[in-house]
């Protein structure tokens, strides 16, 4: 038997954090986001209604609606906010450590029968599910960027999570209008898996000169209908995820496809990270 989820707790304050709360809340859900700091909490608050201005200016969403998804949507600081949820999706930063600590205060603040879900993109879930009292509740659900736009979703139990809970997160999805697909706990999960030895190899391609980074993404677009080239969705992910992945990717599998390349490491250490920081394999406009 599923749970009908009204209630959604977002504990994150980035792009993706962003998208899914709107997501969440233009398919009628009452969302909480938790920041870390009130600068974070400002800073997405701004996203979130530039995004839905953008909209109502367009056309695509009237103003009666545009008033209620953002009166759905609650913005703080205060982790303990989330004790109304039902479901809480955790999309801080790529790191174990850090979102192990992350669950265990979930748990502690959460309501008993409270789902809690990870968007990690490769990360063992069962890992953060065995930080709580409640692995059984405990689950992947991986939205895409940007999640306004992207329709997949990886739903991921670990080993210890129920099957009704399973059942209940993938209804979940397809009330917030996405397509959900299950897959094992495992590195990469489905999506990543398959791209990101492509990526590796797009850069290892423009390292030694096979061709400019101008014809590499041209090729794919228009060789394989792809709608963005490698280099260009590298910079869309942002350069130090994608070394996450592969060191994931990597470590599980110990193939050599999956060792990030030279250039995207010396990348990421000068901080050229792609659209968040302005420069990437190519150069975008300053964010405000």
């Amino acid at each position: 038997m599923t749970t009908t989820i009204k209630s959604v707790g977002i504990a994150g304050s980035g792009l993706m954090a962003a998208g899914i709360a709107e997501v969440m809340a233009t398919t009628g859900h009452e969302v909480v986001m938790r920041c870390r700091s009130q600068g974070s909490a400002d800073k997405v608050q701004g996203k979130i209604e530039g995004s839905l201005a953008r909209q109502l200016e367009k056309g695509t969403m009237g103003e009666g609606e545009h008033a209620e998804v953002l009166d759905r949507i609650h913005v703080t600081t205060d982790l303990e906010r989330l004790d109304v949820c039902e479901l809480v999706i955790e999309t801080v930063v790529e790191d174990l450590a850090v979102k192990k600590d992350l669950f265990r205060q979930l748990d502690d603040v959460c309501r008993d029968d409270a789902i809690l879900t990870t968007n990690t993109s490769t990360l063992p879930v069962v890992e953060m599910a065995m930080a709580t009292d409640r692995p059984e509740r405990v689950l992947g659900l991986h939205f895409f960027n940007p999640a306004t736009k992207m329709p997949l979703v990886e739903v991921v139990p670990a080993i210890t999570t129920a099957p009704e809970v399973v059942d209940t997160v993938r209804e979940f999805a397809v009330q917030c209008r996405k397509e959900p697909v299950t897959v094992k706990d495992s590195a990469g999960f489905i999506v990543n898996a398959l791209l990101f030895p492509y990526l590796n190899s797009a850069v290892k391609m423009l390292e030694s000169g096979v061709a400019t980074k101008e014809d590499i993404d041209a090729a794919m677009k228009g060789g394989c209908g792809f709608p963005m080239g490698p280099l260009a969705l590298l910079d869309l992910i942002g350069l130090d995820t994608s070394v996450a992945v592969l060191h994931a990717l990597q470590e599980e599998r110990n193939d050599s496809c999956c060792n990030p390349a030279p250039l995207l490491k010396r990348m990421v250490t000068a901080r050229q990270l792609g659209r968040k920081t302005g420069q990437g394999f190519y150069t975008y406009p300053a964010r405000h």
